[in-house]
């Protein structure tokens, strides 16, 4: 016989010949290592030099670094400068983002770190995890972490394998039956072959699907579509204007100094930092509330995000058993029943089911007796026994497979058990001698993983927001149809596998059962190739892949740490009615960031008109590019104060429709042109008849008022004194203007204007912006921009 493996590091020698399962020698350890690779799940990481590089390489990013050029070679430095600090700014926003998302597959190659006991050379002995190969003879007893995919040979064990395949109840694994790695072992030991190691195990595909899986970037999207329109109203401009400019004899450096006015004037230069600081603000209110923000982006997504998948096991239910019901045969009572089955447990077994039907037995104590045997439940025989002293003699208990012990008794089967598994319950049942010794059957106790308390208030909320949520669950389609009725989910019940060759239209299900990690990972990629922006809730090393492929990948408290890591959201907090607040939050900072694309998007129509027109009118530049770079502070980056404003929530999913968000400018845009295109002619031609470096400051004051008049204007689809604006947003647009006529009035920077200038300026802009708001409210109701409903009380 082999030695038995060892209790402790160090090695033990004994012959293997006498088993058939002796394991490998050393050499062909060593040959199949080589060949295969070390028992780990591999690391791709990339480079931090090459990942900021990337955050640079993009539309955006590529007009600054234009800009930045064009004012070098002008010898236009502090304009270069601070076109720079914005492109830093966005870029290091980006890189830490990017690093966060990293710490997943190292959790998950961390936990491939144990030792386990393997026969090498006839000798057990302890070596690293990592070293494992295929056809290793293995030992597992319980507490131990499966360190690969294994096939036992002999022993009997209980796996915990939940964050692994989402079963909420351990199963048994006997002689043939496969452990997965990573798995936990809760009862008895066995000895078992390797079969597979590192990627190829069922843990290691999952830790695949993590580094495969990756979530859309929406707000990415929405930034290239507005630019795109940006860069084609500026090449057309720049073009037009350049051919002009050539034609009328402009030497080379005033054309250039158009380009780079205009280019400033386009591009909407602050546009990925507000919506980023939107997030991140955002984030912070939800902190707040122990809702932890892993990705930034999972907090715009939210607002969009349409479809919910939510893990069954350890989401909506609790991922501990219960005894939910007990049913009682002729002759016993339902208490009697609970009682005797709890006979025949034991805590020291921390079998779950024994723990289940403990607790619920805790004041249903038995007469005065005393246990003078138990038998552990054995998989062999599917049942656990104990024997009593009572004061009229001995009494066998038993409890377990219900087909076993209606046989052991030599009764059919109780009809309740259809029933009851019907509901997806575990049923056993509990049988007992009587005076003569022979068994009698009492009747069955059923177990289930109930919901949490909160979970149906949370499947009624989502719906009222438009949220259709999904119950994706490892279960039985029964079990998993059980708990989906009781928690108010609708919809057909299907299992994964019929999903396969399936069509779009049957992801309509409302459970999908029998799901496996791939599984999760397909339909959440499924649906998002059907246009849903999707949500998976989630807490196992088994959802992981969907977490991260999911726009909106929500850990809940008590997930794995590979869980959180892979998620875009982690609650901390019991329960999962915190999911309502992160929708409501995110839907809020989804209004914030509507503003400020709005509120850029006018600018970015107004602002090129305005210095065209002047160049193709009267043949002059009414912008310099030192004004341009103050107007970029004080137009973009000082606008960013919108990201604190106060705002109400949709009660349906938002979307970023980017032909409405620039209508909807260009009908505000519209009056605005309008006041500067006058004053401009005005200051020229009719009134004061400014000179060229006096009109330029008139042009810079009139559209920072324009701009601040902007922001109050596109905040909502109401007129404007409908809702009280935050102190943050009236304290930063007062010192923009403030600090604009501070600058005007004092010549600093640029030539002083008269108060009689700047106050014709702000009536203008006033009388202009009061004509916007009032053409703005029937534009945004058509085009559903800003589209707020009541909170619900």
């Amino acid at each position: 016989m082999t030695s038995g493996p060892p209790d402790t590091v160090g090695t033990t020698t004994g012959p293997a010949s006498d088993s058939q399962y002796a394991g490998l020698t050393s050499v062909q350890a060593r040959s199949l290592l080589a060949e295969r690779g070390p028992n780990t799940v591999p690391e791709q990481g990339r480079h931090p030099v090459s990942e900021v590089i990337k955050s640079l390489w993009a539309p955006v990013p590529w007009m600054l670094e234009a800009t930045i050029v064009l004012e070098a070679v002008l010898g236009r430095w502090l304009d270069a400068a601070i076109v720079g600090v914005v492109l830093v700014f966005n870029a290091g926003l980006g890189y830490v983002q990017q690093r966060r998302a990293a710490s997943a597959l190292a959790l998950l190659r961390r936990r491939l770190e144990v030792n386990a006991r393997v026969c090498r050379d006839g000798a057990w002995q302890s070596v690293p995890a990592a070293q494992l190969v295929d056809g290793d003879l293995v030992h597992v007893r319980v507490g131990d972490l499966a360190p690969a995919d294994l096939l036992v040979h002999s022993g009997d064990v209980l796996v915990d394998q939940a964050s692994l395949t989402g079963e909420s109840v351990p199963v048994e694994r006997g002689c043939g039956a496969a452990i997965y790695a990573s798995s936990v072992i809760a009862r008895g030991e066995a000895t078992a072959s390797v079969t597979a190691t590192g990627p190829r195990t069922f843990y290691g595909r999952t830790a695949e699907l993590v580094r495969s899986a990756e979530s859309a970037d929406h707000l990415a999207a929405v930034v290239l579509r507005i630019v795109r329109v940006f860069i084609a109203i500026d090449v057309a401009l720049a073009i037009a204007g350049t051919v002009f400019l050539a034609i009328g004899g402009a030497s080379a450096g005033e054309i250039a100094s158009f380009a780079v006015v205009l280019l400033l004037a386009s591009v909407p230069v602050a546009l990925p930092a507000a919506f980023a600081l939107a997030g991140a603000l955002g984030a912070r209110h939800l902190a707040g509330r122990g809702i932890l923000t892993a990705r930034l982006a999972g907090v715009a997504d939210a607002a969009e995000m349409d479809v919910l998948c939510v893990d069954k096991t350890g989401t909506i239910t609790r991922n501990q058993l219960v005894v939910e019901a007990v049913t009682a045969r002729a002759g016993a009572g339902r208490g009697d029943v609970l009682a005797m089955a709890a006979v025949a447990s034991d805590r020291a077994t921390q079998d779950p089911i024994d723990l289940a039907i403990l607790d619920a037995s805790a004041d249903r104590a038995l007469p005065e007796h005393h246990r003078i045997a138990f038998v552990p439940f054995d998989p062999a025989t599917k049942r656990s026994e104990a024997t009593l002293q009572l004061p009229g003699g001995t009494v066998r208990v038993t409890k377990g497979a219900p087909h076993v012990i209606a046989q052991l008794a030599g009764q059919p089967v109780d009809p309740a058990l259809e029933r009851l598994a019907a509901d997806g319950a575990r049923v056993l049942a509990v049988a007992a001698t009587d005076a003569a010794g022979t068994w009698r059957e009492l009747g069955l106790v059923a177990l289930a993983d109930p919901p949490r308390p909160d979970a149906a208030s949370l499947i009624a909320e989502l719906t009222a927001l438009g949220i259709r949520v999904i119950m994706v669950s490892g279960d039985s389609a029964a079990t998993a149809a059980s708990v989906a009725a009781r928690v108010g989910i609708s919809g057909p019940v299907v299992r994964a596998g019929a999903l396969q060759d399936a069509s779009s239209a049957r992801l309509d299900a409302g459970v999908i059962a029998e799901v496996l990690p791939e599984d999760k990972f397909r339909i959440v990629r499924q649906l998002q190739s059907d246009g849903h922006t999707v949500g998976m809730t989630g807490d196992g090393v088994n959802d992981a892949p969907a977490l991260r492929q999911a726009d909106v990948g929500i850990a809940v408290a008590g997930a794995t740490d590979v869980a959180k890591s892979s998620a875009a959201i982690v609650l901390t907090g019991e329960g999962l009615t915190d999911i309502v607040g992160l929708v409501e939050e995110s839907r809020r900072t989804h209004q914030r960031s509507l503003t400020y694309a709005l509120n850029v998007s006018v600018k970015k129509l107004e602002v090129p008109l305005v210095l065209t027109f002047g160049v193709f009118v009267w043949h002059q530049f009414v912008f310099t590019p030192l004004l341009m770079a103050l107007l970029l502070l004080g137009n973009d980056v000082v606008s960013m104060a919108i990201t604190t404003d106060r705002a109400d929530y949709a009660q349906r999913p938002d979307t970023w429709n980017v032909r409405n968000i620039l209508s909807g400018a260009a009908v505000v845009a519209a009056p605005l042109l309008a006041a500067s295109l006058g004053l401009l002619w005005w200051g020229r031609d009719l009134g004061p008849r400014l000179d060229l470096d006096h009109l330029r400051t008139l042009v810079f004051f009139t559209l920072i008022v324009s701009s601040q008049a902007t922001i109050y204007l596109v905040r909502s689809r109401k007129r404007v004194w409908a809702s009280r604006p935050a102190t943050v947003l009236v304290t930063a647009t007062l010192m923009n203007f403030v600090a604009a006529l501070a600058l005007a009035l004092t010549g600093t920077l640029m030539s002083a204007l008269s108060v009689t200038v700047t106050a014709v300026a702000v009536v203008t802009v006033a009388a202009a912006a009061l004509i916007a708001d009032t053409v703005k409210v029937p534009t945004f109701t058509m085009l559903g921009l800003h589209r707020l409903w009541r909170p619900r009380t």
